[in-house]
C-alpha cells in the first residue's frame, strides 16, 4: 500500500514556488503582476497563489525579454492568449510570428544606425542640423531653427 499523498495537478503555487521553478526573482514576479503580465489569486490569508499555467507565461516573458522586446509588446501579446490555460505550441507560433516582424524592423533600424555611426565617428561633428544620429527623425527641424511649436 502506498501512503504517499497523490500529487494534485490543480495545486496552485506560492510566489516563492513560482520564483524557484521559473528562475525569476519574487520581486520580478510582483512587478510582472503589477504590469498585468501574470495574475494570481489571494487565499484566505491574503497570500498570492498562482495557477500552474503561470509557469509557462513566465517562461514566455523571459524569452521575449531576452529578445529585447519591450514589456508593452509582451503585454499586448499575452493579452491575445486565453485565460486559465497553459500557452500551447500554437500560441507560441502565433506570438513568435508577431515578434519576428518587430525584431526584423528593429534589426533594420539598428543596422542603419550602425552604418551611420561609422560616418559620424569619421567626422565627429554631431551637428544639430545634419547629423542623423543627433537629430534622428527631426521633422520640426525641417521647418527651421528654434522652437517650432510656440
Amino acid at each position: 500500500m502506498n501512503d504517499a499523498k497523490p500529487k494534485n495537478p490543480n495545486r496552485q503555487l506560492t510566489v516563492g514556488q513560482l520564483a524557484t521553478r521559473s528562475g525569476v526573482a519574487v520581486t520580478a514576479l510582483h512587478f510582472y503582476e503589477s504590469k498585468g503580465l501574470i495574475s494570481s489569486q489571494r487565499n484566505a490569508g491574503n497570500q498570492r497563489r498562482y495557477p500552474r499555467e503561470m509557469l509557462r507565461r513566465v517562461a514566455l516573458i523571459k524569452v521575449a525579454q531576452r529578445l529585447g522586446l519591450p514589456l508593452a509588446s509582451i503585454h499586448a501579446a499575452l493579452q491575445t492568449l486565453p485565460e486559465g490555460r497553459t500557452p500551447t505550441a500554437a500560441d507560441w507560433q502565433k506570438l513568435s510570428a508577431q515578434w519576428k516582424t518587430e525584431l526584423d524592423d528593429r534589426i533594420n533600424r539598428l543596422t542603419a544606425l550602425r552604418d551611420q555611426l561609422t560616418g559620424c565617428i569619421g567626422c565627429g561633428c554631431l551637428s544639430m542640423d545634419a547629423c542623423p544620429l543627433r537629430n534622428w527623425g527631426d521633422k520640426l527641424g525641417e521647418q527651421g531653427s528654434g522652437p517650432q511649436l510656440l
